[in-house]
């Protein structure tokens, strides 16, 4: 497969840093200082701290959305400073991820695949001259942004970050993979929509219209955490108008995933349930 050239001119930034202090505005700084006409474009900033599984979906979330060669920073590392590997990876669909190498690259290797992945040689390709050589905690701004600013700048190619391995050494999660049968789907929860408190299943919504469910229909929704956290008769439609405001819904999602909501309310803080793979869901045909 041939890799296609970084998009010269753009970086795109997901963090757990938060906007209370002054990480994101240091790490920008560093990008700039690399080249002024770096556009510098914010996914997020507000992940869960050290939440590595959200890093990873947040990533698969949003990335097909771009332009082929597009350069991702995404940074979410409680284990900066260790052994774990800083790298560059290209996706199957012609993107590129700087980022830890800590499972943040899980969804987006299930989703589209990791072609190709090179370590960041940290003598070339961190940041020097600022009095900040002897830090080891603030990877974001010392490696990972200033090796993407480069990589977007074309100061370096691909090959130029660092020795390539292989990518079937990445580190990743165990995801469950979801089941449709007739009339039956079982999956987890994978993620909360964070500002509407809506949940997203694994589940594909396809599969379960080829398996007899159907909107205006009632499913039995299961949810389980080593014991059942939810378990109602709620209605499978479009959109959130079509059941009374307070009511529960199941819906198909804007990633074409089954998905759990309250009209104009909160799925999570009305029924008190989570996410991640531990958080298993189950819907049945009624």
């Amino acid at each position: 497969m041939e890799i296609i050239k970084p998009l010269k001119g753009m970086l795109v930034f997901q963090t757990d840093f938060g906007y209370k202090e002054t990480s994101v505005s240091a790490m920008y700084g560093v990008a700039k200082c690399v080249d002024r006409s770096l556009e510098l474009i914010d996914s997020t900033h507000e992940l869960p701290p050290f939440d590595i599984w959200s890093a990873s979906y947040r990533l698969f979330q949003s990335i097909r959305f771009w332009p082929k060669g597009t350069i991702f920073v995404s940074v979410v590392d409680p284990g900066v400073g260790t052994a774990r590997k800083a790298c560059v990876a290209y996706t199957g669909d012609g993107h590129y991820v700087v980022t830890p190498d800590n499972g943040s690259l899980t969804h987006v290797a299930r989703d589209s695949g990791i072609v190709a992945v090179r370590e960041i040689d940290e003598t070339v390709n961190r940041l020097h001259g600022f009095g900040t050589d002897e830090t080891s905690v603030f990877h974001g701004r010392d490696l990972f942004g200033y090796c993407a600013a480069k990589l977007a700048a074309g100061k370096i190619t691909f090959e130029e970050v660092g020795p390539a391995y292989d990518p079937k050494d990445v580190v990743t999660f165990v995801i469950p993979e979801a089941s449709v049968t007739d009339g039956k789907a079982e999956g987890i929860i994978e993620i909360d929509d964070t500002n509407f408190g809506n949940l997203f299943t694994n589940i594909p919504t396809k599969q379960m219209l080829s398996h007899g469910f159907g909107y205006g229909e009632t499913v039995h929704v299961r949810i389980s955490h080593g014991i059942t956290a939810f378990e109602e008769d709620i209605p499978f439609e479009k959109t959130f108008g079509d059941v009374k405001v307070g009511e529960p819904v199941l819906y198909n999602n804007e990633l074409m995933k089954a998905s759990l909501a309250v009209c104009r309310g909160s799925f999570v803080e009305k029924y008190h349930v989570g996410f991640g793979p531990d958080w298993r869901v189950e819907l049945v045909e009624k």
